[in-house]
């Protein structure tokens, strides 16, 4: 009864080169790096959960060299699954390219780690001004009146959020970056998000450029390792092989377990 089906759902692509993906001088930062974007959707019996939504049509337009195929809300609902009908929405974090559709949700609730959003509302909210083009103020203006509205927990840390799915904070990435466990025929799945952009991060130990703890980078690496049921059960958050490791239904849709 608690478990899952989940799937790994691309709606834009961009080129890139490596230097943008990996921490550190690389003599090969200039060659083609290409990233995708995803949102994830998991379904048991009496539960439908998002993991992350993305960015939204209008944001979209603003992104340079990005590839937008379709919304991420167009995305799940070609697998039968209307917005209205998804019952939580994970936000991993809080950067513009996982939280734009939330309000699109309207009868989710919201779960999120306090302390990310205590990092973008706090003290030093103001004076982070490098880090800010991450996020939407608009979605945060609309997380913050569904806090007002009740429709937002906040965790401190690891929590269940329905049977058979859990959410385990790691921070490194952003304050308050968590990863989402998933009990699956398969065994337990964890889909990092941005704790591990691309699997490269994780097998050759090598952090993205954009963090809020080099440490808590390599932490975050080691705890996707020991929640996960195995390697090839952990999703990594804008890798186009996501795509070639899991089954496909159809060019976009990767079957983590179905």
């Amino acid at each position: 009864m608690n478990e899952f089906r989940v799937y790994a759902l691309r709606y834009a692509v961009r080129d890139a080169r490596r230097g943008e993906h990996f921490h550190g001088y690389d003599a090969d930062a200039g060659l083609p790096h290409p990233t995708s974007y995803y949102v994830w959707l998991a379904v048991s019996e009496k539960h439908t959960v998002v993991v992350d939504t993305g960015i939204g049509r209008t944001r979209a337009r603003g992104v340079e060299g990005l590839d937008y195929r379709t919304s991420p809300v167009e995305a799940v609902a070609a697998l039968g699954v209307p917005a209205d009908s998804v019952d939580h929405v994970v936000l991993t974090h809080l950067h513009y390219d996982h939280t734009g559709t939330a309000r699109e949700f309207t009868s989710a609730r919201y779960v999120l780690q306090r302390a990310e959003l205590d990092y973008w509302t706090g003290p030093w909210a103001d004076r982070i001004t490098r880090e800010r083009r991450l996020l939407n103020a608009d979605d945060l203006a609309h997380l913050l009146a569904a806090r007002e509205d009740g429709r937002l927990t906040l965790v401190d840390g690891d929590a269940d959020v329905v049977p058979g799915l859990s959410v385990h904070l790691v921070g490194g990435h952003t304050a308050g970056m968590q990863v989402v466990r998933v009990n699956t025929a398969r065994g337990d799945v964890v889909l990092a998000s941005d704790a591990a952009h691309f699997y490269e991060n994780l097998e050759d130990d090598r952090p993205f450029p954009i963090l809020h703890s080099m440490t808590g980078m390599y932490g975050a690496f080691d705890r996707i390792g020991r929640l996960a049921g195995g390697p090839h059960l952990v999703v990594a958050g804008h890798d186009p092989e996501v795509l070639e490791r899991f089954p496909r239904l159809g060019p976009d849709v990767a079957v983590i377990s179905g």
